[in-house]
Protein backbone atom coordinates (compact mmCIF):
# COMPACT_ATOMS: atom_id res chain seq x y z
CA UNK A 1 0.00 0.00 0.00
CA UNK A 2 1.21 3.69 -0.88
CA UNK A 3 2.01 5.79 1.64
CA UNK A 4 -0.92 8.01 3.45
CA UNK A 5 1.15 11.64 3.05
CA UNK A 6 -2.41 13.58 3.58
CA UNK A 7 -2.03 16.80 5.30
CA UNK A 8 -4.47 17.74 8.30
CA UNK A 9 -7.14 18.55 6.88
CA UNK A 10 -7.45 16.44 4.09
CA UNK A 11 -8.55 18.30 0.84
CA UNK A 12 -11.19 16.81 -1.20
CA UNK A 13 -11.68 17.81 -4.87
CA UNK A 14 -15.32 18.31 -5.46
CA UNK A 15 -16.39 16.72 -8.41
CA UNK A 16 -12.57 17.16 -9.46
CA UNK A 17 -11.91 20.24 -10.40
CA UNK A 18 -14.64 22.53 -11.15
CA UNK A 19 -12.99 25.95 -10.85
CA UNK A 20 -10.94 25.03 -13.80
CA UNK A 21 -12.74 21.84 -15.97
CA UNK A 22 -15.93 20.89 -16.13
CA UNK A 23 -17.46 18.91 -13.10
CA UNK A 24 -16.81 14.83 -13.46
CA UNK A 25 -14.61 14.83 -15.84
CA UNK A 26 -11.17 12.79 -16.19
CA UNK A 27 -9.49 15.51 -16.95
CA UNK A 28 -10.96 17.82 -14.06
CA UNK A 29 -9.73 14.76 -11.69
CA UNK A 30 -6.67 14.70 -13.13
CA UNK A 31 -6.07 18.34 -12.88
CA UNK A 32 -7.29 17.78 -8.73
CA UNK A 33 -4.49 15.41 -8.04
CA UNK A 34 -2.28 17.39 -10.00
CA UNK A 35 -2.97 20.69 -8.00
CA UNK A 36 -2.39 18.23 -4.78
CA UNK A 37 -5.74 17.23 -3.82
CA UNK A 38 -5.65 14.19 -1.47
CA UNK A 39 -9.29 12.97 -2.59
CA UNK A 40 -11.51 13.10 -5.17
CA UNK A 41 -15.37 13.32 -4.98
CA UNK A 42 -17.45 11.51 -7.50
CA UNK A 43 -21.82 12.08 -7.73
CA UNK A 44 -23.03 8.60 -8.68
CA UNK A 45 -26.14 8.02 -10.34
CA UNK A 46 -27.31 5.02 -12.36
CA UNK A 47 -27.85 4.11 -16.14
CA UNK A 48 -31.00 2.46 -17.30
CA UNK A 49 -29.04 -0.79 -17.89
CA UNK A 50 -27.20 -0.59 -14.23
CA UNK A 51 -23.75 1.30 -14.65
CA UNK A 52 -22.75 3.98 -12.25
CA UNK A 53 -22.07 7.04 -14.07
CA UNK A 54 -20.25 10.56 -12.23
CA UNK A 55 -23.04 13.32 -12.75
CA UNK A 56 -24.06 15.77 -10.29
CA UNK A 57 -27.48 14.72 -10.67
CA UNK A 58 -29.16 12.00 -12.94
CA UNK A 59 -30.95 15.48 -14.35
CA UNK A 60 -28.24 15.61 -17.16
CA UNK A 61 -29.77 18.60 -19.03
CA UNK A 62 -27.76 21.55 -17.54
CA UNK A 63 -24.49 19.40 -17.22
CA UNK A 64 -24.31 17.41 -20.96
CA UNK A 65 -24.98 18.43 -24.49
CA UNK A 66 -27.77 16.56 -24.15
CA UNK A 67 -30.46 18.91 -25.01
CA UNK A 68 -28.96 19.97 -28.36
CA UNK A 69 -28.83 16.14 -29.58
CA UNK A 70 -32.26 15.79 -31.40
CA UNK A 71 -32.26 11.71 -31.22
CA UNK A 72 -32.68 12.16 -27.61
CA UNK A 73 -35.43 14.90 -27.55
CA UNK A 74 -37.93 12.75 -27.10
CA UNK A 75 -36.42 11.60 -23.50
CA UNK A 76 -36.91 14.64 -21.83
CA UNK A 77 -39.40 14.55 -19.07
CA UNK A 78 -40.78 15.67 -16.29
CA UNK A 79 -40.17 13.37 -13.03
CA UNK A 80 -40.45 14.08 -9.14
CA UNK A 81 -36.85 13.85 -7.60
CA UNK A 82 -36.99 13.75 -3.87
CA UNK A 83 -40.55 14.88 -3.66
CA UNK A 84 -39.99 17.43 -6.27
CA UNK A 85 -40.73 17.95 -9.63
CA UNK A 86 -38.12 18.35 -12.34
CA UNK A 87 -38.01 18.90 -16.14
CA UNK A 88 -35.03 17.57 -17.94
CA UNK A 89 -33.08 14.45 -18.81
CA UNK A 90 -32.46 11.62 -16.73
CA UNK A 91 -29.54 9.21 -16.47
CA UNK A 92 -31.84 5.95 -15.63
CA UNK A 93 -33.84 6.63 -19.19
CA UNK A 94 -30.13 6.06 -21.19
CA UNK A 95 -27.76 3.39 -21.65
CA UNK A 96 -24.03 3.43 -20.91
CA UNK A 97 -23.81 3.51 -24.30
CA UNK A 98 -26.04 6.65 -25.10
CA UNK A 99 -24.42 8.40 -22.37
CA UNK A 100 -20.65 8.15 -23.29
CA UNK A 101 -21.68 9.46 -26.61
CA UNK A 102 -22.55 12.79 -24.59
CA UNK A 103 -20.08 15.67 -23.90
CA UNK A 104 -19.56 17.64 -20.69
CA UNK A 105 -20.90 21.29 -19.89
CA UNK A 106 -19.94 23.59 -17.45
CA UNK A 107 -23.01 23.74 -14.43
CA UNK A 108 -22.49 27.21 -13.54
CA UNK A 109 -21.07 28.99 -16.78
CA UNK A 110 -22.14 32.57 -15.41
CA UNK A 111 -20.03 32.05 -12.83
CA UNK A 112 -17.31 29.69 -14.70
CA UNK A 113 -16.04 31.24 -17.70
CA UNK A 114 -12.95 29.48 -17.89
CA UNK A 115 -14.34 25.90 -16.99
CA UNK A 116 -16.83 27.23 -19.88
CA UNK A 117 -14.45 27.14 -22.51
CA UNK A 118 -13.73 23.48 -22.30
CA UNK A 119 -17.48 23.19 -22.63
CA UNK A 120 -17.91 20.31 -25.58
CA UNK A 121 -14.08 18.22 -25.00
CA UNK A 122 -14.75 16.08 -22.72
CA UNK A 123 -17.02 12.90 -22.57
CA UNK A 124 -19.01 11.61 -19.40
CA UNK A 125 -17.34 8.83 -17.54
CA UNK A 126 -18.23 5.73 -15.43
CA UNK A 127 -17.09 4.88 -11.96
CA UNK A 128 -14.81 2.43 -13.03
CA UNK A 129 -12.89 5.10 -15.34
CA UNK A 130 -12.66 6.94 -11.77
CA UNK A 131 -11.26 3.89 -10.17
CA UNK A 132 -8.52 3.64 -12.97
CA UNK A 133 -7.91 7.67 -12.58
CA UNK A 134 -7.24 7.24 -8.59
CA UNK A 135 -4.91 4.28 -9.25
CA UNK A 136 -2.74 6.06 -12.05
CA UNK A 137 -2.07 9.14 -10.06
CA UNK A 138 -1.52 7.42 -7.25
CA UNK A 139 1.35 5.43 -8.78
CA UNK A 140 2.85 8.80 -10.32
CA UNK A 141 2.88 10.50 -7.05
CA UNK A 142 3.90 7.11 -5.00
CA UNK A 143 1.31 8.61 -2.50
CA UNK A 144 -2.00 7.07 -1.20
CA UNK A 145 -4.93 8.75 -2.80
CA UNK A 146 -8.84 8.56 -1.66
CA UNK A 147 -12.32 8.73 -3.32
CA UNK A 148 -14.77 10.06 -1.67
CA UNK A 149 -18.35 8.65 -3.06
CA UNK A 150 -21.28 10.55 -2.63
CA UNK A 151 -24.94 8.28 -3.49
CA UNK A 152 -27.95 10.53 -4.98
CA UNK A 153 -30.89 9.87 -4.35
CA UNK A 154 -30.83 6.27 -3.50
CA UNK A 155 -34.48 6.16 -2.71
CA UNK A 156 -35.64 6.63 -6.19
CA UNK A 157 -33.00 4.55 -7.79
CA UNK A 158 -34.23 2.02 -5.22
CA UNK A 159 -37.77 2.03 -6.64
CA UNK A 160 -36.36 1.79 -10.58
CA UNK A 161 -34.84 -1.28 -9.34
CA UNK A 162 -31.04 -0.13 -9.22
CA UNK A 163 -30.35 -0.27 -5.98
CA UNK A 164 -26.88 1.73 -5.69
CA UNK A 165 -25.45 -0.16 -3.07
CA UNK A 166 -25.51 -3.24 -4.88
CA UNK A 167 -24.40 -1.59 -7.98
CA UNK A 168 -21.49 0.12 -6.40
CA UNK A 169 -19.81 -4.00 -4.77
CA UNK A 170 -19.56 -4.95 -8.57
CA UNK A 171 -17.98 -1.59 -9.82
CA UNK A 172 -15.92 -2.12 -6.78
CA UNK A 173 -15.04 -5.82 -7.87
CA UNK A 174 -14.24 -5.39 -11.43
CA UNK A 175 -11.78 -2.22 -10.67
CA UNK A 176 -9.97 -4.40 -8.32
CA UNK A 177 -11.01 -2.51 -5.16
CA UNK A 178 -12.13 -5.51 -4.04
CA UNK A 179 -14.57 -4.97 -0.73
CA UNK A 180 -12.98 -1.29 -0.51
CA UNK A 181 -10.10 0.08 1.66
CA UNK A 182 -8.27 2.69 3.69
CA UNK A 183 -9.48 4.34 0.00
CA UNK A 184 -12.37 4.52 -0.09
CA UNK A 185 -15.03 6.95 1.58
CA UNK A 186 -19.01 6.73 1.06
CA UNK A 187 -21.27 9.33 1.70
CA UNK A 188 -24.79 10.19 1.39
CA UNK A 189 -28.02 12.36 2.83
CA UNK A 190 -29.42 9.07 3.14
CA UNK A 191 -28.64 7.23 6.31
CA UNK A 192 -30.33 3.83 5.58
CA UNK A 193 -28.11 3.34 2.60
CA UNK A 194 -25.15 3.90 4.58
CA UNK A 195 -26.65 0.66 6.59
CA UNK A 196 -27.14 -1.02 3.85
CA UNK A 197 -23.48 -0.36 2.83
CA UNK A 198 -22.37 -1.40 5.84
CA UNK A 199 -24.22 -4.54 6.01
CA UNK A 200 -22.89 -5.53 2.74
CA UNK A 201 -19.42 -5.71 4.34
CA UNK A 202 -17.68 -2.64 2.57
CA UNK A 203 -15.21 -1.45 3.66
CA UNK A 204 -14.35 2.01 3.92
CA UNK A 205 -15.53 5.08 6.38
CA UNK A 206 -19.27 5.76 5.72
CA UNK A 207 -20.16 9.65 6.39
CA UNK A 208 -23.60 10.84 6.83
CA UNK A 209 -24.32 14.18 4.99
CA UNK A 210 -25.80 16.78 7.02
CA UNK A 211 -27.82 19.65 5.03
CA UNK A 212 -28.17 23.11 6.47
CA UNK A 213 -32.22 22.96 6.52
CA UNK A 214 -34.57 20.35 5.58
CA UNK A 215 -34.46 16.31 6.37
CA UNK A 216 -32.81 13.33 4.69
CA UNK A 217 -35.24 12.06 1.83
CA UNK A 218 -35.39 8.13 3.08
CA UNK A 219 -36.72 9.96 6.74
CA UNK A 220 -39.44 11.70 4.85
CA UNK A 221 -40.54 8.46 2.94
CA UNK A 222 -40.52 6.33 6.09
CA UNK A 223 -42.08 8.35 8.45
CA UNK A 224 -43.59 11.62 6.74
CA UNK A 225 -43.54 15.14 8.77
CA UNK A 226 -42.09 13.29 12.14
CA UNK A 227 -38.72 12.60 9.76
CA UNK A 228 -35.92 13.39 12.04
CA UNK A 229 -34.62 16.65 10.47
CA UNK A 230 -30.76 17.69 9.80
CA UNK A 231 -31.23 20.47 12.61
CA UNK A 232 -31.64 17.44 15.29
CA UNK A 233 -28.71 15.51 13.85
CA UNK A 234 -26.67 18.78 14.75
CA UNK A 235 -26.95 18.51 18.36
CA UNK A 236 -24.24 16.23 21.19
CA UNK A 237 -27.59 13.89 21.64
CA UNK A 238 -27.90 13.41 17.66
CA UNK A 239 -24.16 13.23 17.22
CA UNK A 240 -24.02 10.81 20.09
CA UNK A 241 -26.59 9.14 18.26
CA UNK A 242 -24.68 8.22 15.01
CA UNK A 243 -21.83 7.44 17.45
CA UNK A 244 -20.73 3.71 16.42
CA UNK A 245 -22.98 3.67 13.85
CA UNK A 246 -21.04 6.07 11.01
CA UNK A 247 -17.64 7.10 10.79
CA UNK A 248 -18.22 11.01 10.59
CA UNK A 249 -20.56 13.48 9.24
CA UNK A 250 -20.05 16.24 6.72
CA UNK A 251 -21.75 19.20 6.80
CA UNK A 252 -22.96 22.09 4.79
CA UNK A 253 -20.42 24.97 5.10
CA UNK A 254 -23.03 27.26 6.63
CA UNK A 255 -23.21 25.14 9.75
CA UNK A 256 -19.54 26.17 10.66
CA UNK A 257 -19.48 29.71 9.07
CA UNK A 258 -22.15 32.74 8.40
CA UNK A 259 -25.34 33.81 10.10
CA UNK A 260 -27.25 30.70 11.41
CA UNK A 261 -31.07 30.24 10.68
CA UNK A 262 -34.00 31.28 11.94
CA UNK A 263 -34.21 27.94 13.62
CA UNK A 264 -30.51 27.54 14.98
CA UNK A 265 -30.83 31.09 16.58
CA UNK A 266 -34.26 29.81 18.44
CA UNK A 267 -32.97 26.66 19.70
CA UNK A 268 -29.43 26.29 21.89
CA UNK A 269 -28.93 22.48 21.19
CA UNK A 270 -28.57 23.30 17.51
CA UNK A 271 -24.44 23.17 17.63
CA UNK A 272 -22.48 25.50 14.87
CA UNK A 273 -18.64 26.22 14.06
CA UNK A 274 -16.14 24.87 16.43
CA UNK A 275 -18.66 23.66 19.07
CA UNK A 276 -20.52 21.01 16.17
CA UNK A 277 -16.86 20.07 15.36
CA UNK A 278 -15.88 19.57 19.18
CA UNK A 279 -18.79 17.48 19.89
CA UNK A 280 -18.83 15.60 16.98
CA UNK A 281 -15.30 14.91 17.39
CA UNK A 282 -15.82 13.78 21.18
CA UNK A 283 -18.52 11.16 19.58
CA UNK A 284 -16.06 9.74 17.99
CA UNK A 285 -16.74 10.82 14.55
CA UNK A 286 -14.67 12.50 11.81
CA UNK A 287 -15.91 16.10 10.39
CA UNK A 288 -15.90 17.22 6.45
CA UNK A 289 -17.08 20.25 5.11
CA UNK A 290 -18.68 21.42 1.42
CA UNK A 291 -18.19 23.18 -0.44
CA UNK A 292 -15.46 25.74 -0.57
CA UNK A 293 -15.28 28.23 -2.98
CA UNK A 294 -13.00 31.19 -4.22
CA UNK A 295 -16.21 33.31 -6.05
CA UNK A 296 -18.33 36.04 -4.27
CA UNK A 297 -21.38 33.88 -5.33
CA UNK A 298 -20.15 31.41 -2.51
CA UNK A 299 -18.68 33.63 -0.07
CA UNK A 300 -20.42 34.49 3.28
CA UNK A 301 -20.59 37.91 3.25
CA UNK A 302 -17.75 39.47 5.10
CA UNK A 303 -15.42 38.07 2.79
CA UNK A 304 -16.70 39.23 -0.66
CA UNK A 305 -14.54 41.63 -2.61
CA UNK A 306 -17.01 44.26 -4.96
CA UNK A 307 -20.24 43.23 -5.87
CA UNK A 308 -19.22 40.54 -8.71
CA UNK A 309 -21.19 37.29 -8.02
CA UNK A 310 -18.17 35.80 -10.42
CA UNK A 311 -15.36 37.91 -8.82
CA UNK A 312 -13.10 36.36 -6.36
CA UNK A 313 -13.37 36.91 -2.87
CA UNK A 314 -11.40 36.83 0.05
CA UNK A 315 -11.13 33.19 -0.15
CA UNK A 316 -7.95 32.25 1.98
CA UNK A 317 -10.24 34.28 4.91
CA UNK A 318 -13.28 31.99 4.61
CA UNK A 319 -11.07 28.85 4.12
CA UNK A 320 -8.40 29.79 7.06
CA UNK A 321 -11.68 30.22 9.54
CA UNK A 322 -13.60 26.80 8.36
CA UNK A 323 -9.81 25.32 8.78
CA UNK A 324 -9.68 26.78 12.20
CA UNK A 325 -13.14 25.03 13.57
CA UNK A 326 -11.21 21.77 13.62
CA UNK A 327 -12.81 20.00 10.72
CA UNK A 328 -10.77 16.57 9.66
CA UNK A 329 -11.52 17.36 5.78
CA UNK A 330 -12.85 20.12 3.21
CA UNK A 331 -14.44 19.96 0.08
CA UNK A 332 -13.00 22.51 -2.87
CA UNK A 333 -14.11 23.34 -6.12
CA UNK A 334 -10.40 24.99 -6.51
CA UNK A 335 -7.91 22.40 -4.57
CA UNK A 336 -4.95 24.29 -5.30
CA UNK A 337 -6.57 26.88 -2.86
CA UNK A 338 -7.32 24.43 -0.48
CA UNK A 339 -3.83 23.19 -0.02
CA UNK A 340 -2.62 26.63 0.43
CA UNK A 341 -5.06 27.70 2.70
CA UNK A 342 -4.28 24.64 4.93
CA UNK A 343 -0.73 25.68 4.70
CA UNK A 344 -1.80 29.34 5.77
CA UNK A 345 -3.19 27.85 8.74
CA UNK A 346 -0.08 25.99 9.71
CA UNK A 347 -2.19 21.92 8.90
CA UNK A 348 0.10 21.13 6.27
Amino acid sequence: MLADRAGHPIVIGHRGAPGYRPEHTAEGYELAFALGADAVEPDLVATRDGVLVLRHENEIGGTTDVAERSEFASRRTVREIDGKPLDGWFTEDFTWAELSTLRSRERIPETRPLSRSFDGRYPVIRLRDLFQIVDRAADEQGRMLRMVAEFKHASHFDSLGLPLDELFIAELEAAGWGRGDDRLVMESFEPTLLDRLGARGIAGKRVFLIEAVGAPYDQVLANGRAAVRYDDYATEAGLLGLAGRFDGVSVDKARLVGEPTAAQKADATILRGAELVDAAHSAGLAVYTWTLRAENRFLTAPYRHGTARAGVGDWAGEFGEVIGTGVDGIFVDQPDLGVAAREFAGHD
